[in-house]
C-alpha cells in the first residue's frame, strides 16, 4: 500500500509534464501566449524543480517523509487547480508562471520523500524490484497523461490541471490507510546552504533554459550559467565544513556513486525535453489530432515501462553495470534512429524507435537510482 500511495504522488508529477505539454497549442490559441511565453510555462514548473529539490530532499530526513510526502502533494495539487483558474486576459502569462512554479516546488518536496518512503519499506535485497515497479509503473501512469490529456483538451485544456485532484486525493488517503512510519532526524536545517543551492541551480539552469532565446553570445546566457556554478563551487566549499549539511558531499567520493549520478544526469537530458518536444512536433509537424499526438509519446513510454521492469530483475541478480550498459547503448541507438526519422514526416515509421529510445532510458533509470541510493546508505562505499 506504501508502494501504492507513493507511485500514485510521484505518477502526478510525471503526468503534468506529458498533460501540459499534449495541452501547449491549445493554451497557446487561445490565451493569446507567443511560443517564448508558452516555453517559460514549461519552464517554469522544471526550474523550480531542480532549485528546490536538493532542499526537498532533506526536509524528508528531518520532518520525516511521509509528512513531506503529504506537505508536496497538497502544495502540488492547489497550485494545479490555480493553473486550471488562470483569468483569460493579460495576467495570464505571469499567474501560469507563478503557480506552474510553485507546482516545481510541490514536485521537489514530493519525489525524493516517495523515494524515502520506497527505501525505508522495502529491504536491500528486494529494493531493486520494488524501484523498478515504482519507476515502471509510474512510467504506464505517466504514459496515459497523453492520452488523457488529448480527450480532455477537446473538452477544455483547463482540465489538464484539474485532473490532479483526484489523483492527489487518492494518493493522500493511501499514505494515510499505509500508517508509513516517520524517521524523523533531530538536527539543524542548513538555511545558508539551502540559499545557495536554490540561487546556484536556478541561476544555473535559468541560463541553460533561456540559451534558445537569448542566444549563446548573449551576457545574459553567461552571466546566468557562470554565477550559477560559482554560487554552487562556493556551496560546495560550504557543505564540506558543515557538522549537519545539507548535501552530504562524502557520498561522491565513492566513484560507483558518482558514475551513477552522472549517468542519470546524461540520460535525464535525453528524457525530459521529449514530453515538451514529441507532443508539439505530433501537432504542428505531423499535423495530428490531441489524441494522435498522445499516442506518439506513447510509444516511448511503453519502451520505458517494459524496459525499466526488466533493468529491476538484471539489477537484483547481476548488479546495476549491465543494466546501465546496456540501456545507454539501447537508448543512444534508439534516440539516432529516432532523430534520423523526424524529417520523414511519418507517425507510424517512427513509433519503433520512439519504443527503443524509451526503453533504453527505462534500463538506466532504476537501476542507476537504486544503486546510488544503495550506496548513499552506506555512506558511499566503493
Amino acid at each position: 500500500m506504501a508502494l501504492a500511495a507513493m507511485m500514485c504522488a510521484v505518477a502526478m508529477t510525471f503526468i503534468d509534464q506529458t498533460i501540459v505539454s499534449i495541452a501547449a497549442p491549445d493554451i497557446v490559441s487561445e490565451l493569446g501566449l507567443s511560443a517564448s511565453g508558452m516555453q517559460w510555462v514549461i519552464n517554469a514548473y522544471l526550474l523550480s524543480l531542480a532549485a528546490f529539490f536538493a532542499l526537498g530532499g532533506r526536509l524528508a530526513d528531518l520532518w520525516g517523509p511521509r509528512r513531506v510526502v503529504m506537505a508536496g502533494t497538497l502544495v502540488f495539487v492547489v497550485s494545479s487547480v490555480l493553473c486550471g483558474c488562470v483569468p483569460d486576459d493579460g495576467y495570464a502569462l505571469p499567474w501560469l508562471v507563478v503557480f506552474r512554479a510553485t507546482q516545481g516546488l510541490g514536485a521537489a518536496l514530493l519525489f525524493p520523500a516517495a523515494l524515502a518512503v520506497v527505501v525505508a519499506v522495502f529491504p536491500v535485497e528486494r529494493r531493486g524490484r520494488a524501484l523498478a515497479l515504482f519507476f515502471g509503473l509510474t512510467g504506464a501512469l505517466t504514459a496515459l497523461g497523453p492520452l488523457l490529456g488529448g480527450w480532455l483538451t477537446a473538452w477544455t485544456w483547463r482540465a489538464v490541471f484539474w485532473v490532479n485532484v483526484p489523483v492527489a486525493v487518492v494518493a493522500l488517503v493511501l499514505t494515510v490507510l499505509a500508517r508509513i512510519s516517520d524517521r524523523r532526524r533531530e538536527e539543524p536545517l542548513d538555511v545558508t546552504g539551502a540559499l545557495l543551492i536554490v540561487t546556484g541551480m536556478g541561476l544555473s539552469v535559468l541560463g541553460f533554459q533561456q540559451a534558445s532565446a537569448w542566444g549563446w553570445d548573449s551576457a545574459w546566457t553567461w552571466l546566468c550559467v557562470a554565477g550559477g556554478l560559482a554560487v554552487l563551487a562556493v556551496f560546495c566549499r560550504y557543505e564540506l565544513r558543515q557538522r549537519h549539511p545539507l548535501v552530504d558531499l562524502a557520498v561522491f567520493r565513492s566513484r560507483a556513486f558518482t558514475v551513477d549520478t552522472l549517468v542519470l544526469f546524461f540520460a535525464m537530458l535525453a528524457f525530459v525535453p521529449v514530453f515538451f518536444f514529441a507532443s508539439v512536433y505530433a501537432q504542428v509537424s505531423l499535423s495530428a489530432s490531441p489524441n494522435q499526438a498522445a499516442l506518439y509519446l506513447l510509444y516511448f513510454f511503453a519502451g520505458f515501462a517494459l524496459a525499466s521492469q526488466w533493468g529491476g530483475r538484471i539489477l537484483d541478480k547481476r548488479g546495476p553495470r549491465p543494466a546501465l550498459r546496456l540501456g545507454c547503448v539501447v537508448g543512444a541507438v534508439g534516440f539516432a534512429l529516432w532523430a534520423g526519422k523526424l524529417t520523414d514526416l511519418s507517425l507510424h515509421d517512427q513509433w519503433p524507435y520512439a519504443a527503443l529510445a524509451g526503453a533504453g532510458i527505462g534500463f538506466i533509470l532504476a537501476p542507476a537510482s537504486t544503486d546510488a541510493v544503495n550506496r548513499a546508505g552506506a555512506g558511499g562505499a566503493p
